[in-house]
């Protein structure tokens, strides 16, 4: 039987773990979360930390109701260091836990087979001796070791969900997602693929979401979340940037910034957004607060698996873009005049409309309707009221169903009787 070591996680206090443990049939109270760093700069970790929807203290304290308490060893986060923060992973690998456990991947994984000789492109943790020439665990082994038992495999971040910048062209060390590295058969022990969470880095909230809802489905409480053909949450990447950005609507009219500062589309200064699937304008970088396109920033599509080398360079107009913006810019100018005028229209109350005039002292003086604008104003009326009656009108009301017909009244008799 193995020795079980006593450790602290960033999940707060020590946990005492059981060898060759029987996980009941029960609720979960706990789960474990083994995070691996590939090629990564941590930016991930530092998103997530972030989190608010739900918060990773809360998971880690258990607090998200229904929810069992997640037990996380992170190499960043834990406050144990060497043999002792390894122990626990190695009993993850034998499978003698008491609880289920996740694997996380963060960063790109690697081809180690590519170096010549002994080595490794990413490590963590040792052997005890010097086994086939190497003392340090390459974390490609971890995953090797881990990802058959795990019940769920998650890869968070670009660089672990496609290769991201670590598998840019030129790359020495054959950087793959995680899904490349385990293959399109992988699946967990409790039957999943590899779940993708990209974005360079990713919505924090996206992580947890996603982390709240699977446990849902080890719980037994809920069913398995939806996801795309790419394993990504479907909820979180089913629309594009452009179809929930806040400036969207410009792009619509044919109205395009031509430099950094402008409030409209950002499309002609090489934003990606109406081809990117990402919802970081309409939940924010941390806590809605913040994202690209939010603060003034352009799309370069981190998220997409074709990031970065499909949209380099960066910061120039995307190859389709003057298709699209060309012809928004033609039909822009016919909608955007169209609006302008029913806005003129609705901007005036009836009796505004009447004296032809507005009696704001803050109005700009302004002369008679032109021809264009009252041909607009009876047109819109005709077409507003064809099927309707209009307010303050003679012609009689509409027949109900039942054939009761309500008695048209003239403004001028109620007036009348109201004087009597």
């Amino acid at each position: 039987m193995a020795e079980v070591k006593p450790t602290s996680q960033a999940g707060g206090p020590a946990v005492e773990l059981t060898a060759n443990p029987a996980v009941g049939d029960g609720p979960l109270e706990k789960v474990y979360a083994f995070w691996l760093a590939g090629m990564s700069c941590d930016g991930c970790t530092i998103s997530v930390s972030g989190a608010g929807e739900p918060s990773l203290e809360d998971l880690l304290l258990g607090q998200v109701p229904g929810l069992p308490r997640v037990i996380l060893y992170h190499p960043v986060l834990a406050i144990d260091a060497g043999d002792a923060f390894m122990h626990n992973y190695t009993l993850a690998a034998e499978g003698k836990l008491d609880a289920p456990y996740v694997l996380i991947l963060e960063g790109s994984a690697v081809d180690d087979s590519l170096i010549r000789g002994p080595g490794y492109w990413t490590g963590m943790g040792a052997r005890p001796s010097h086994e086939d020439g190497n003392q340090v665990i390459s974390v490609m082994e971890w995953i090797d070791r881990l990802a058959p038992g795990a019940a769920a495999s998650i890869a968070i971040g670009t660089c672990a969900t496609w290769g991201g910048i670590p598998a840019a062209a030129g790359n020495p060390t054959g950087a793959m997602g995680l899904m490349d590295y385990l293959g399109k058969d992988y699946r967990s022990a409790f039957g999943l693929p590899v779940i993708n969470i990209p974005g360079c880095a990713p919505v924090g909230d996206n992580f947890t979401e996603t982390v709240a809802m699977i446990l849902h489905f080890l719980q037994g409480a809920g069913p398995l979340p939806e996801f795309d053909e790419l394993g990504r949450p479907a909820w979180q990447f089913r629309h594009t940037v452009h179809n929930r950005c806040v400036r969207g609507g410009y792009y619509e009219e044919g109205v395009f910034a031509q430099a950094y500062g402008d409030p409209e589309c950002l499309v002609e200064l090489g934003c990606w957004g109406p081809v990117v699937q990402c919802n970081i304008v309409e939940r924010g970088a941390v806590r809605h607060h913040g994202g690209c396109m939010n603060q003034g920033g352009i799309c370069i599509g981190c998220t997409m698996p074709g990031f970065p080398d499909k949209f380099s360079p960066f910061y120039t107009p995307a190859p389709g873009s003057a298709v699209s913006s060309t012809t928004a810019t033609a039909y822009g100018k016919v909608i955007r005049s169209l609006r302008v005028l029913t806005q003129d229209h609705q901007n005036r109350t009836s009796r505004w409309d009447q004296d032809q005039d507005v009696p704001s002292g803050w109005a700009v003086q302004r002369g008679s309707d032109s021809l264009l604008s009252r041909a607009a104003d009876f047109l819109y009326r005709k077409l507003q009221f064809a099927k309707a009656v209009r307010p303050g009108s003679d012609t009689p009301a509409a027949q109900y169903r039942d054939g009761f017909e309500v008695e048209p009244k003239k403004r001028g008799n109620e007036r009348a009787a109201k004087n009597k």
